[in-house]
């Protein structure tokens, strides 16, 4: 397909751009396969570039001859397009709204982006299994690296190395595999280096009404355990939800079979409810009212920020089993590719200062969204301003990044990146040039070549320029776990996502540059004190007389 055959007007000149917070911009429009781009000759004007794939939702309306086109972003942006010409309008707005749904990955635009600047580090390369277990092997010789899934034709969502316990062989792991939903079998996710305790993800096993069992599943979970130990399996859905599974050939471990473990449910809501959530999240954001109790009545309606509240409350049970009662962990839901992601991941930013870093941070997406299977095209597929009754679309990733910034704001100075760098990855996930967050699975992006065809976010981030921009100032390296707090006072609403297009930035930019120069001045204090102590161990060394008692 050729996307001229979709573009039926591709320039129209004096079209009026709107923005909030900022003045009208006249100029021309015009329409690229991949790009909604509008230029003006005004000086000092910068240029909209917007990907066809950013575009949530598209509304026109007419007032005269002049049509207008509403185009509510992904992002949360929403912008207004003044078009001279009922025809050109409806051009437009038709040709965007096709190209903003193309069904084909291979003709989304990391697969046309030629980046501009040099690449130093291959993000497709930074972050390989091997490197990861060589880490692992240092501390434990308990573990191996399996290639039982190379083909996924054991679990089409898994990637082709997993990380099992040394003593279980391929065979029980294909066995396990038909136990579990998707055949996703338990791997480890996370080994906690103070204490050898792990942390296991898996989806629900498949007892169905008659209680099935299955011993090398059983088996697998249970060489995890050290002699005398007992290990918590913590379900992310309520203990009902659970019950109902098994009449549809889900479940959960029953007690009988599985002795060793103790069972705990922490519900945590699935797609339909998160993305109804998100909806009037930002309907409340972009209410106009200026009626403080109205808006706050519709944040609370909203139930966002319960939803977080219960995340990051399941992520710290996680993180409290295995760092002060000494147990291991198996986290499962349903699928094993939502909430329980979001659990695994969360618990090892508590536990682990490494995660915490940019890179180590990285490294954390890698190995439990990308390689461990989160379906982002089909959660990201639309955002806040989707037509309709949700799909398979759920905000799953933003509710994750938005507790890490809930845990960043509560510890300004354990985390080696700001907010800078969660808002970008936010972007990034439902529209990019990248093809990081394409497809569904490690199988979806390799049958697609996604390495070899595209270029990877992490490129683009480990630029030492990137670096920098996005580095946190406070940042003092802390071995330490962290426990956040999850009281209803402790949480706040993420001004920089949610709000960022309607407020003006500029006390928090100000506020910015004022803690830099802070930062500063205290640097040239301490070089200054480090300057004169030296001197005054000199004149010590020449003359006995000034040595202090």
């Amino acid at each position: 397909m050729e996307f001229a055959e979709l573009i039926k007007t591709p320039r129209v000149d004096g079209v009026v751009l709107h923005r909030p917070l900022m003045p009208p911009v006249e100029g021309t429009l015009c329409l690229t396969g991949h790009h909604l781009i509008l230029s003006s000759r005004q000086d000092n004007t910068e240029e909209l570039w917007l990907l066809h794939s950013n575009i949530d939702a598209i509304e026109k309306r007419f007032v005269g001859s002049v049509g207008r086109i509403i185009v509510k972003c992904k992002d949360l942006r929403v912008i207004q397009l003044d078009i001279p010409g009922m025809e050109e309008c409806i051009n437009i707005a038709s040709s965007t709204e096709a190209l903003s749904t193309l069904d084909s990955i291979s003709l989304t635009y990391p697969f046309f982006y030629r980046p501009m600047f040099e690449v130093v580090h291959d993000g497709w390369n930074c972050f390989r299994p091997h490197d990861a277990f060589k880490d692992l092997e240092s501390m434990t010789d308990e573990w191996r690296l399996s290639d039982v899934n190379k083909d996924f034709s054991v679990c089409p969502s898994y990637p082709p190395l997993v990380a099992v316990p040394k003593g279980i062989d391929d065979e029980a792991l294909r066995m396990a595999a038909t136990f579990r939903h998707g055949g996703r079998f338990p791997v480890l996710s996370y080994y906690h280096k103070n204490n050898g305790m792990v942390m296991m993800r898996a989806a629900q096993p498949l007892t169905g009404t008659n209680g099935r069992r299955c011993k090398e599943d059983e088996k697998l979970i249970n060489a995890t355990l050290r002699p005398g130990k007992r290990g918590y399996v913590i379900d992310t859905r309520a203990i009902n939800v659970a019950q109902q599974a098994k009449a549809k050939g889900g479940g959960f471990e029953s007690e009988a079979n599985y002795p060793q473990w103790r069972r705990i449910h922490k519900a945590i809501e699935r797609s339909g409810v998160l993305q109804e959530s998100l909806i009037k999240l930002v309907e409340a954001c972009n209410d106009q009212s200026h009626n403080m109790d109205r808006w706050l009545s519709k944040l609370e309606a909203s139930n966002w920020l319960g939803h977080v509240k219960e995340i990051l409350t399941a992520a710290c049970l996680a993180a409290q089993c295995i760092d002060r009662e000494g147990a291991s962990v198996l986290v499962h839901g349903t699928e094993g590719t939502d909430s329980t992601l979001q659990i695994t991941s969360l618990a090892q930013i508590i536990l682990d200062p490494g995660c915490r870093t940019i890179r180590g941070f990285q490294g954390l997406l890698e190995r439990e969204w990308l390689q461990a299977g989160h379906p982002f095209r089909q959660r990201c597929a639309q955002s806040a301003y989707s037509n309709g009754k949700p799909r398979q679309e759920a905000p799953v990733f933003l509710l994750f990044l938005d507790c890490v910034w809930q845990i960043l704001r509560q510890f300004p100075c354990s985390f080696e990146f700001g907010e800078a760098f969660l808002v970008l990855l936010f972007e990034h996930s439902y529209a990019s040039q990248f093809g990081t967050f394409l497809g569904n699975s490690a199988a979806e992006r390799a049958k697609l070549s996604v390495s070899d065809k595209t270029v990877s976010l992490w490129s683009w981030v480990n630029r030492p320029q990137e670096l920098e921009r996005l580095a946190n100032p406070l940042y003092e390296s802390n071995g330490l776990v962290i426990w956040p707090s999850v009281a209803p006072q402790s949480l706040l609403l993420w001004e920089g996502v949610f709000l960022r297009w309607n407020r003006s930035s500029r006390c928090a930019d100000e506020a910015h540059e004022e803690m830099l120069h802070i930062i500063e001045y205290n640097k040239e204090l301490q070089n200054r004190v480090n300057l004169l102590r030296r001197q005054l161990a000199q004149l010590e060394t020449q003359d006995p007389l000034l040595q202090t008692p």
